[in-house]
């Protein structure tokens, strides 16, 4: 008799950004919506498929999804006291069966890995944050991680984060207890720039293609700490 199965290690695809089908799949959220002045939007951006053509191997010859925007700190007139503008983001949605909510199960992989093109203003490419939610009880926790890009060229490049060196944060604040994030159940996950923590403004946009979870063998850039 064989013994029970090793745990599978091939890369796992969460997401997609090469169509608009999976465009659909993610909801946006931007300060306007409560009394900022910040843009948001989340398109299949059709042209790099040919733009790409001319760069690196590395570059994906396909439509791409682009995450763009302008990034103000100034909120609506009346809010000045109620609201600090500066964010935008974009997650994906619930996702419901006859059977309940569909959640993911990383607890295979030790990474997440996303394949990204920072462009933009320069000042907001160092803003960006990556946001897991996990099943569990308090809907407004999540797991957050900071994005470092190794190019300043706007290419495309891979970018590794182990999943324990996400932090736990409620509502922007880290909190003082720290536990281990429960990998086996990935209800949400997002990207979202926050200006206001950093005091920049200014337009922003990013280029996405996908977001999986990998092992170490599929790790091809030194991974964020």
């Amino acid at each position: 008799m064989s013994g029970a199965d090793e745990p599978s290690r091939v890369p796992l695809t969460l997401y997609n950004f090469n169509s608009k089908a999976d465009i659909q799949q993610f909801a946006l959220g931007v300060d306007s919506d409560i009394g900022g002045t910040s843009t948001a939007h989340l398109d299949l951006d059709e042209s790099t498929a040919v733009e790409n053509e001319k760069t690196t191997a590395l570059s994906p010859l396909r439509p791409t999804g682009k995450f763009w925007g302008e990034m103000r700190l100034g909120v609506r007139q009346g809010m000045e006291d109620r609201l600090r503008g500066g964010y935008a983001g974009f997650r994906t949605k619930p996702r419901t069966t006859l059977f309940g909510e569909m959640v993911d199960d990383v607890s295979n992989h030790r990474f997440l890995a996303l394949r990204l093109s920072a462009r933009g203003n320069p000042r907001t490419r160092n803003s960006y944050y990556v946001n897991i939610q996990t099943d569990g009880p308090i809907t407004s926790d999540l797991w957050q991680h900071r994005l470092f890009f190794h190019r300043d060229d706007g290419g495309w490049e891979d970018l590794f984060i182990p999943f324990e060196n996400f932090v736990l944060t409620n509502t922007g604040e880290v909190l003082s207890k720290q536990i281990t994030m429960f990998r086996e159940r990935i209800r949400t996950i997002g990207i979202s720039i926050l200006g206001g923590n950093s005091g920049v403004e200014g337009p922003y946009e990013l280029g996405i293609d996908s977001i999986r979870a990998v092992n170490e063998e599929d790790v091809s850039n030194p991974p964020s700490k």
